[in-house]
């Protein structure tokens, strides 16, 4: 087996509203970061010129240069080819259609890097610094605008065949439920996501019922989010805990499907729907533990993300690691 290094990399996340970069140490230690907003409405020259930017920053912040790191890793959001480098396509980057984003920031930076999946590298992050260190097999659901998740089998991630694995708010729960924006119909994203929260919210208030709600954003339901719907729920107000009630059954079914599928030790909430905390996990638990099988519901914890933000950036770190093991060991 090859010699493998042990330098700092470079980790990004690439988000639809921002772009986050770090350098991060070999013992999970994140400098100082860089960012900025995506703008993604730009264009992908446009972001990608950014990303850069963004880069070279935090490069120079950690006081190091390019020629200093063991790699880039970009985590971002959509279906990629992992193998390629290619962003084929992603929901909140539009106009991105096979996108090689790897090979364009390696050419740039001069440094070699590759792509993963934002909710599969917050698994590896959770997994390797996070609440699942240690344990073999383990799920990562991000629960925020939309729903992704990351997939731990054998202390590996696992990527699938295309580098696709892991869309988890993508599973049917309704099959004849609202239209998602993937194109399907009845997704666990458009029924449990902080928008699908926010859009019922938004709906039955338009119709004409009650709600503090309304008030919280001053009479703009525009404004409405999962955070201001947590505030209400809080006040004890109907609309808002009926709404969170239903999301969490909903994200409970979809918790059971994965504890029959994989069996796994733990499942980690992540995500800005995660800080509701009890409110959304203790009827999600309960759903679980009728609608799973008995003894893998017994086994399994569903707990929040201990890392919070930082499990994407120190997975995508994580990440480049990994590949650099798997290439030492051929």
């Amino acid at each position: 087996m090859k010699q493998v290094s042990q330098r700092s990399v470079l980790a990004v996340d690439l988000g639809g509203t921002k772009i986050v970069a770090a350098v991060v140490t070999p013992t999970g230690k994140i400098l100082p970061r860089s960012s900025c907003l995506t703008l993604a409405d730009k264009g992908p020259a446009a972001v990608i010129d950014r990303l850069i930017s963004v880069a070279d920053i935090a490069v120079d912040r950690a006081k190091l240069k390019t020629a200093d790191l063991d790699g880039v890793a970009i985590a971002a959001a959509g279906i990629l080819d992992t193998a390629r480098g290619v962003v084929t396509t992603s929901p909140n980057l539009p106009r991105w259609r096979n996108v090689h984003l790897r090979d364009i920031v390696a050419e740039r930076l001069n440094v070699a890097t590759c792509l993963v999946n934002d909710a599969s590298a917050a698994a590896l992050g959770e997994h390797r610094f996070g609440v699942g260190k240690g344990l073999a097999n383990l799920i990562y659901l991000t629960v925020s605008t939309g729903i992704g998740g990351g997939i731990m089998v054998d202390g590996k991630l696992y990527e699938g065949t295309d580098g696709c694995a892991g869309e988890l708010g993508h599973m049917i729960i309704e099959a004849t439920g609202p239209k998602c924006n993937c194109g399907s119909y009845g997704c666990l994203e458009v029924l449990a996501s902080g928008t699908a929260m926010a859009r019922e919210a938004v709906s039955r208030i338009r119709d004409g019922e009650a709600s503090v709600v309304a008030q919280l954003v001053d009479g703009v339901l525009d404004n409405v989010t999962a955070k201001i719907l947590a505030t209400a729920a809080r006040r004890g107000d109907l609309l808002a805990c009926q709404i969170v009630h239903q999301s969490a059954t909903y994200l409970g079914i979809g918790l059971a499907n994965l504890v029959n599928i994989f069996n796994p030790q733990i499942i980690i909430v992540g995500g800005g729907v995660s800080r509701m905390g009890g409110m959304l996990l203790k009827p999600a638990r309960e759903v679980v533990k009728k609608r799973a099988f008995r003894l893998p519901a017994q086994t399994v914890q569903i707990i929040k993300s201990r890392l919070g933000h930082d499990a994407g950036i120190l997975g995508a770190a994580a990440y480049v690691y990994e590949q650099k093991l798997e290439e030492a060991a051929r």
